[in-house]
């Protein structure tokens, strides 16, 4: 039975629903689903060296040594699992590295736990079960209690991908490149090959098929790369038709291999919900068996589509995989400074950022259109194509700060009206304009594909190379990137071109960030920054 103490509002749990979405009634009161409660650390993380300090000098934590360090207290899980069986509910697991306690339940039993309505909703997409309003947890656990996830399904990604449309006449013309090749143009270095490294990519739907891996890969003259799936929150490898999902896996697996050919490619498949985005993360922050050393993120949304609890513990999230020494690239979006393309709904004409590369923990990936010629880079320029639909994302966060290692970038305040000063992205960027995409293989046919999907995992690629090289992780890379001459000398700055609301310019901007890489250059500088 419930025990009956004084409850809050839980900060950050406000929930909005989607605009045009019509409420059709509530859930059944026996649905049963799963929820992620997450809890406060044991020890504030800012100061950890690995987070700071030069790559050459960091010592991360190992995964068996976080929980210790940085993880939640047993205490903390067991109130928490204490209050949710004292609603019926039931632990079916808890995590201290992750921080989390795994509930199951009914509708009827999470809404008596949480103090809200849960409710079925009709939007242009589908249906989703939701909630609005704030969630309700006891008084003596509002500040042991961060975030709790799963009661609304709603979908909270897309994947940042585009085919080339062939049916228009400029795109038959237009070049595309395999991994390779963009290798050799952003001169990644031809003596590593990403042995020792595994690369960890969230996937939110869709699934990839090994006999097409095997036949690109051979046509590629490389040898097949080890990819594993691992399931998350029951999500499956689910591969259906080229018209799908699947171009998003299929195309980080086979950019991200590509680059990094002897690495091993674990892919986490998870609901596209906060739950599921969270809990992929996490699992593959905390992986103890695949112990990813990168993490290529390529599916986002808009920061005003989130709730400030899922940003702030996604984030706490990407700052824990730091201390690992682990890096995470994200996709900065494919629509322009807008981040809302139409075909998802109506968009608002402001500028958005794009989340979780918004994260301050994060290496944002931005887009350019490349021009070769006589087998270099002759011209490179801001992706975009079209600024509402087809341009590479980028802008000025409404939630998050300017970090400290942005100081010195000359941040502009956001293009909206009264726009604040917050954390600029993306912070590098490389090819994803379609018009000079990448070749790859989805369910038995090849595709010309771009978007900042394909950047995400380039620089995944990169990293594992990076790592392999240096022969430690170089973790997380934002504040050397910005803060040492001699790393940031390495990056091509890339001067020409709009997203929509934000210009290139010399220096860092919101369009491309610090520019695009030369390889072999920017690792040697990352020995001895």
């Amino acid at each position: 039975m419930a025990t009956t103490q004084p409850t809050v509002a839980l900060s950050g749990s406000k929930r909005s629903s989607i605009p045009d979405a019509e409420r059709l009634g509530p859930v059944s009161p026996d649905e049963r689903f799963e929820v992620t409660v997450r809890v406060r650390r044991c020890r504030a993380i800012d100061d950890a060296p690995s987070l700071i300090a030069p790559i050459a000098e960091r010592a991360y934590v190992t995964r068996e040594e976080y929980a210790d360090r940085y993880g939640a207290t047993q205490a903390d899980l067991d109130r928490v699992a204490a209050f949710a069986t004292s609603h019926g509910l039931v632990v079916v697991e808890t995590s201290r590295p992750r921080r989390s306690v795994f509930l199951s339940g009914t509708a009827t039993q999470f809404a008596a736990a949480f103090g809200t309505a849960i409710d079925h909703y009709a939007y242009h997409g589908g249906t989703y079960r939701g909630r609005t309003g704030e969630l309700m947890v006891p008084a003596d656990l509002k500040n042991v209690i961060e975030g709790v996830f799963g009661i609304d399904n709603r979908p909270v990604a897309s994947p940042h991908f585009q085919v080339l449309d062939t049916t228009i006449a400029s795109a038959v013309a237009s070049p595309s490149f395999t991994p390779p090749q963009l290798a050799k143009l952003y001169d990644f270095p031809i003596d590593a090959d990403g042995s020792g490294q595994t690369i960890a990519i969230i996937e939110l739907g869709g699934g990839y098929r090994p006999a097409d891996l095997l036949t690109y890969f051979t046509g590629l003259g490389l040898a097949n790369p080890t990819v594993t799936a691992v399931l998350v929150d029951g999500a499956k490898n689910a591969p259906t038709n080229s018209n799908s999902d699947d171009g998003e896996v299929m195309l980080d697996i086979e950019v991200a291999a590509g680059i990094a050919p002897k690495a091993k490619i674990v892919v986490y498949f998870a609901p596209n919900t906060n739950k599921g985005f969270l809990d992929a993360i996490t699992m593959a922050i905390h992986d103890t068996t695949h112990k990813p050393s990168v993490i290529s993120i390529s599916w986002g949304g808009p920061e005003n589509t989130w709730t400030t609890q899922a940003l702030d513990s996604f984030d706490a999230a990407f700052k824990g995989a730091g201390v690992l020494g682990v890096t995470v690239c994200a996709a900065a979006g494919d629509a322009g400074s807008g981040d809302q393309n139409p075909a998802a709904g109506t968009p608002d004409g402001l500028a958005h950022a794009d989340f979780p590369a918004s994260s301050p923990n994060v290496l944002a990936c931005g887009g350019t259109k490349i021009v070769v010629g006589n087998n270099r880079i002759t011209t490179e320029t801001v992706w975009n194509e079209n600024p509402q639909s087809s341009a590479g994302g980028g802008g000025i966060s409404d939630h998050f700060a300017v970090p400290a290692y942005q100081a010195a970038a000359n941040i502009p305040a956001s293009a909206n009206p009264g726009g604040r000063k917050g954390r600029g992205l993306p912070d590098v960027a490389g090819d994803a304009d379609p018009q000079s995409g990448y070749a790859v293989r989805v369910d038995g046919k090849n595709f010309t594909i771009g978007g900042t999907s394909a950047v995400a995992p380039l620089w995944a690629g990169l990293v594992a190379l990076a790592n392999q090289k240096l022969g430690k992780p170089v973790g997380f890379l934002n504040p050397t990137l910005y803060t040492s001459a001699k790393v940031k000398a390495t990056m091509r700055d890339i001067t020409s071109g709009t997203n929509g609301a934000y210009k290139a310019q010399v220096g860092w901007d919101a369009c491309t960030g610090l520019g695009v890489p030369d390889g072999q250059k920017l690792i040697a500088a990352l020995k001895s920054p």
